[in-house]
Parts: C-alpha cells; sequence; structure tokens
C-alpha cells in the first residue's frame, strides 16, 4: 500500500460524515445537484462570485479559452436563492468573433461597475484578470445589486443573453 504524503484527517475534523453521507444520498435523489432552468425574465440579482477563467476542454481538445466567469444570485421571486451563469468566452484564435467577445464582456464588466467607457478597457489578459477581480472585489463587497434580464438568443436558443438593466440602491 502506497504511503500517504499528506494529513487528510485535518479535513476528517471538520466533517460531519454522517451528515454529508445524508446529504450525497439527498443529492442522488434529487438529480446530483442539477441547477433548475431559469426562466426568460428580469431578476433581482447580486454577484455572487467573478473571475476570468476557462471554458472546458472538450475531449477532441478544443476549449481552453478564456472566459469571463459571472456567478449571479437570484435575490428576491421564485427562484431565490438559484444561480444565473454568465459565461463570456473569448476565443483569441478566433479573428472574426475575438473583438465581438471582448466588447460584449467589457460591456458587461462597465454595466456591473456603473463605469465609463475608458475605466473598462482590454490590454492583455493579465491586465484583463486583475480589472475583473478588482471589479468584482468593489462589487461583491460592497454588495450591488441590479436587476438583470436574460433573454434567449434569436440567432441560436441554446445560448442566453444578459443585460444589466438597473443598479438598485
Amino acid at each position: 500500500m502506497a504511503e500517504q504524503k499528506f494529513d487528510w484527517t485535518k479535513f476528517d475534523k471538520k466533517v460531519d460524515l454522517n451528515a454529508l453521507k445524508n446529504d450525497v444520498k439527498e443529492a442522488e435523489k434529487n438529480g446530483g445537484g442539477d441547477f433548475p432552468e431559469i426562466p426568460d425574465g428580469k431578476y433581482e440579482v447580486k454577484v455572487k462570485n467573478m473571475e476570468l477563467g476557462q471554458s472546458k476542454i472538450k475531449e477532441n481538445g478544443t476549449g481552453g479559452d478564456p472566459m469571463l466567469k459571472i456567478q449571479f444570485e437570484i435575490l428576491a421571486g421564485e427562484f431565490k436563492g438559484n444561480l444565473i451563469f454568465y459565461n463570456g468566452v473569448m476565443q483569441p484564435g478566433n479573428e472574426s468573433a475575438f473583438g465581438f467577445q471582448v466588447h460584449r464582456n467589457n460591456e458587461m464588466l462597465r454595466n456591473l461597475w456603473d463605469a465609463d467607457h475608458d475605466e473598462v478597457d482590454f490590454n492583455g489578459f493579465a491586465d484583463y484578470a486583475d480589472l475583473v477581480l478588482d471589479i468584482a472585489e468593489e462589487i461583491i463587497e460592497d454588495q450591488w445589486n441590479y436587476v438583470l434580464d436574460q433573454s434567449t438568443n434569436t440567432k441560436n436558443p441554446k445560448f442566453k443573453n444578459y443585460e444589466i438593466v438597473e443598479i438598485l440602491d
């Protein structure tokens, strides 16, 4: 038997294993943590998490592109507590789409931050990642709330459009 190189017992002390087993059974019974489909409409939300990450790498090796990832938590109504996911992929190798993709993400960041045009600009991915983290820190820490309009993309119905229509006090 191989020897452990890390002491995992410190994590075990933080977990109620019996409660965890019950939670796992409940998740299996209820679909394994699937998120409900949030219908098109306007929702009062806050940003729960925001970062510059990567898209999933597919089996064929494609993907892994930079992506603005935002988790919006719904604050009121039937879907209170559920999440809406904005995933703004940017494909530097796709010359015909890259400019539009960056523009769309810039607009989302400007609207979230109530920023002027020149306050949100793409100057390389490292700078952009820092900008995203700075904006996230401010709007999450200061608990900014929004009205988010989610709608189905008419050109490709498997995708959604997202627009911040109002910043709430």
